[in-house]
Order: structure tokens, then sequence, then C-alpha cells
């Protein structure tokens, strides 16, 4: 009898000693992942703030990311703090409809988050024809210089131009504030200083939004009795919503993708899942 109740008392001890470990374990495992989730959120407050930094750009796309991303950092700095607020809040009758909502917000946020990036990933994968003529949508010019998104842009319709040489292309950009040129001026230089024939660019330099820079460019390519079809040139972030135009406007279209620099992409990123929300709504 008393060699089962020592056993019993040894069994509890182990057990409370496991308990214990466990708990020491999952402290640690938390502190870990706070610290990993921190090096997360300050690699994209940098992200996003490099572009403000470097380039002077300031969109609803790096307010947003700077504004998360600090919000992600204090989260992670005082979660412990943060949970035992919300486990409060939640006792509370009058705040479970605001936090439930809250909550509600987020799943819908996300949800759609997912579905754009699903959409743009789709878009940027869209195979042209053989027989299309490349639109090159245009971006900011300083001076006389192009940006680097048209750069890469125009990298992008190169490439193309070079790999189809029967294909015409049409450079589509109209003239801005700071800017001493049209945009669609600035892409034919770029691309006949690289050897393109100057025959085979065609100008569209009235159009200020996407939406102007599909419909005139199709407007030339009918005057011009180009191919019909066409090929979307812009960064992959951008396609998607220039097809969905090009769609408005009754053109069958595939995509040539530019590639975004690391350090601009989350901000132009973001703010194009506004825009295309934007689209969503409105058109």
């Amino acid at each position: 009898m008393k060699s089962t109740m020592i056993r019993k008392v040894d069994k509890k001890k182990r057990d409370r000693k496991s308990l214990k470990k466990f708990h020491i374990e999952k402290k640690n495992w938390m502190k870990l992942l706070r610290l990993v989730g921190l090096m997360v959120g300050v690699i994209c407050l940098l992200l996003f703030w490099a572009p403000l930094t470097v380039a002077g750009i300031l969109n609803l796309g790096n307010i947003t990311g700077i504004v998360l991303s600090i919000m992600w950092i204090l989260y992670m700095i005082f979660t412990p703090v943060v949970h035992k607020l919300i486990g409060k809040w939640w006792t509370l009758r009058l705040a479970k409809v605001p936090m439930a909502t809250t909550g509600v917000l987020l799943i819908i946020c996300a949800t759609l988050v997912v579905v754009e990036s699903a959409c743009m990933v789709g878009a940027c994968m869209k195979q042209g024809t053989e027989a299309s003529t490349a639109v090159v949508l245009g971006c900011r010019v300083y001076g006389e210089r192009a940006s680097l998104s048209l750069v890469e842009r125009l990298e992008a319709a190169y490439e193309y131009l070079m790999e189809h040489p029967d294909a015409d292309c049409v450079v589509s950009g109209g003239q801005g504030p700071g800017e001493d040129i049209s945009e669609a001026e600035c892409m034919y230089r770029w691309l006949v200083n690289k050897g393109i024939d100057p025959e085979r660019i065609y100008k569209e330099d009235k159009s200020t939004s996407t939406e102007e820079n599909i419909a005139f460019s199709k407007e030339v390519i009918e005057k011009n009795g180009l191919f019909e079809k066409i090929v979307i040139v812009t960064n992959e972030y951008h396609i998607y919503r220039a097809g969905m135009l090009a769609d408005d406007n009754k053109m069958v279209w595939g995509a040539k993708p530019a590639q975004t620099a690391v350090w601009l992409f989350p901000t132009y990123y973001v703010r194009e899942l506004y825009a295309i929300l934007a689209e969503w709504i409105l058109y």
C-alpha cells in the first residue's frame, strides 16, 4: 500500500516536471517566433520605406505598407499585452460586436488579397499569338529620362520585338507634370537607340491613364492597319488591370510582363491591389 502511494507521488512529481518543461519550451518557442516575426516586420518596413528615401515615391501602396509594418512590429513586441487586452475586452458585451466586425473585415481583406494576387499571376501567364502588336504602357519620365519602371517595360518590349521581327509596337503615354517630353517619345527614342527600326514603332502620346493607354492604342492600331491582337507590355503587377481594360475594348490580348525591381515591387503591388478593387467596384 505504501509503495503504491509512493509511486503515485513520484508520478505526480514527474507529471509536474514534464508540464513545467513543456511550458518552458513553449515559452521559448513563442519568443523565437516573436523574434522571427519582428525581423519580418522590420524587413517589410524597410522595403516599403526604400522607395520614399531612394526615389521620393510616396503613394497609397507604401503608406499602407509602412503603417501595417509598424503595427506588426508593435504587435510582436507587445504580444502578451495585446492578447491580455483582447481577452479582457472580449468579456465586455459592448466590445464584442466591434471586435467581431474587425475580425470579419480582416478575413475579407485577406481573401481579396489572395484572389487579386491569383488574378495577377494568371494574367502574367496569358500567352499572346504570333501575329500581335506590342502595346507598351507608359510610366513616369524625369525630364527626358525614363524612370526605372519605364526602363523595365522597355527592356521587356525590346526583348519581345527582337523575338518577333514581324511585330510592330505602339508606345503609349502622354506628357505629364515634370516631363519635358511625352512618355511615348521617351520610349520611342529608347527603342530606336537600342536598334529597333523606327518604322516598327507607333506613338500614342495623348493618354494620361491606363484606360486611355488601351483605348487610344486601339485607335492607333486600327488607323495604321496593324495586327489587332495585342501583347500588353508592362510590369507584372499591372498586367491584369490592363488586360481587363483590353477586354472592355473588345481586344484579344496576351502578356509580356516586365520584372519589377525588388525594392519597388511591394509598394506598387499594394497600390495595384487598391486599383484593381476600384476597377471591380466602379466599372
